[in-house]
């Protein structure tokens, strides 16, 4: 049987590796790429209404019995002593070195049941914890829908749908037959949909009111027709979103969706992780893109410091991995969290010379020209390097190419940096064509860069961290 390990020692080291994938471009599964046009689709949650269907492209993982608290406290980074029913967080687990794995959104349902929701490397690191450990617990994993289903039908345990934008509100007391509870952010209460009754996370993905509605996915059509049906009674312009907005609206709110996992070194439990994982898990097929190549994989490693998680790490707990090494890193200095605005005029010129003969600059796609698992971006000032771009892609709304990354502690909001684009060299990544690499001047600007997602996430890890 093959196993992380095995694949990494085929290749010689893991950024080699990680460079050399050959999964493609990253894909959020099922749902279409555009119901209107993404220009729209993007504008929608800022001027009307918008519906995100959020059934597919996430992993979702039940763990539930008598430990399970003690259970997640121990793996996750989070306090836990103001985590009653019906709330949520943003649960984060690092190495023992303190290196960040991912994260999800977990709900706590029970006093003994909790629903994980994210990316696939914080659920393999639970169900791994889960596995070596000796806890009172049980798992379920749901993992996200095949990325290329190929015509075949794609179940899941719940849909997940959120509606935002200022015109929600009107939508949500339509389908609850009057007014909503006014639900603070991050907690759940119940609403009706139609016959329904459904529970409600009060989020926003992009910065405007929202609630995320869940349920089984047995009801997933009935949800869905019923919202669309009360937009339509109100007059109101509900904007299905479609894969390719979808995944640009954390650009205006500013949130880093996928951190490389800092699992690639470190002995005993590392080593044993990468001997669980197996050879198809995301970890060993996923991919690294981007200008910066460095043969120390730790360089592309993130901690919670440095993406403005560290204000709800529970040190009053008596354990929990990686504890004693965020210690030492607690003051620093560690790099810290920006929105790139990136400049007009090159990124125009890049775009210009792929109509010209010759071979051109990296191809910048719109919306989102991320072409690997992971992006990885040299900002450098003069000749230092001094940030990473990680997460790019066009904001209609505002009219310009934004990335979020992280820079050294001296970088100030306003300086004017250089972002070098495309790959040095040529890798086997299917999703590259051969290009030569090019200057992007960027500007250090606020996160989150959107005025509305500042405002209205005023009390979240947001702008706290920031």
């Amino acid at each position: 049987m093959t196993n992380l390990t095995t694949i990494m020692a085929n290749h010689a080291n893991p950024v080699q590796m990680l460079r050399n994938s050959k999964i493609g471009m990253y894909v959020y599964p099922v749902v279409a790429p555009e119901f209107t046009n993404w220009r729209d689709e993007q504008r929608a949650w800022r001027d009307s209404a918008v519906l995100f269907d959020q059934t597919h492209h996430m992993d979702e993982l039940i763990v539930e019995g008598p430990q399970a608290e003690a259970f997640l406290a121990n793996v996750g980074i989070n306090g836990f002593a103001n985590f009653n029913l019906n709330r949520a967080k943003h649960f984060v687990p690092v190495t023992p070195a303190g290196h960040v794995i991912g994260d999800m959104i977990i709900f706590r349902e029970r006093t003994d049941k909790f629903i994980l929701v994210g990316r696939a490397p914080t659920a393999n690191w639970v169900r791994f914890q889960a596995a070596r450990g000796t806890w009172n617990v049980r798992l379920y994993h749901d993992p996200r829908s095949n990325s290329r289903p190929d015509g075949e039908r794609v179940l899941r345990t719940h849909y997940r749908f959120q509606i935002q934008g200022p015109d929600a509100p009107a939508i949500f007391e339509k389908i609850n037959g009057g007014p909503v509870p006014d639900i603070p952010f991050f907690h759940v209460d119940w609403i009706n949909i139609g016959s329904k009754k459904v529970q409600a996370l009060r989020h926003g993905m992009a910065g405007a009111p929202g609630l995320e509605v869940w349920g089984p996915f047995a009801d997933k059509h009935y949800i869905q027709s019923t919202i669309q049906q009360a937009a339509r009674d109100l007059g109101i312009d509900l904007v299905p979103v479609g894969s390719r907005a979808y995944s640009t609206n954390t650009l205006e709110s500013g949130w880093i969706p996928s951190p490389l996992p800092g699992i690639y070194t470190g002995d005993g439990m590392m080593q044993e992780y990468r001997d669980w994982l197996g050879a198809d898990s995301y970890e060993a097929m996923g991919s690294i893109g981007g200008s910066f190549v460095s043969d120390d994989i730790s360089d592309y490693y993130v901690n919670p410091f440095e993406l403005g998680y560290g204000f709800y790490i529970g040190w009053k707990k008596d354990d929990f991995i990686g504890k004693d090494a965020l210690l030492a890193m607690k003051d620093g200095p560690n790099r810290h969290k920006v929105t790139f605005e990136w400049n007009r005029e090159d990124v125009l010129a890049i775009i210009g010379s792929g109509l010209e003969a010759g071979t051109p600059y990296k191809w910048i796609d719109f919306p989102q020209p991320n072409y690997a698992s992971s992006s990885a971006d040299m900002v450098v000032q003069g000749d230092k390097m001094v940030g990473m771009s990680m997460f790019n892609g066009f904001s209609y709304n505002e009219r310009c190419f934004l990335s979020l990354g992280v820079v050294a502690p001296e970088v100030q909001v306003g300086d004017v940096l250089t972002m070098k684009w495309g790959e040095p060299e040529p890798t086997g990544k299917t999703s590259t064509e051969a290009h030569k690499q090019a200057d992007i001047r960027v500007r250090v600007s606020a996160t989150p860069y959107a005025k509305d997602a500042r405002e209205n996430y005023a009390d979240s890890w947001r702008t706290k961290g920031s």
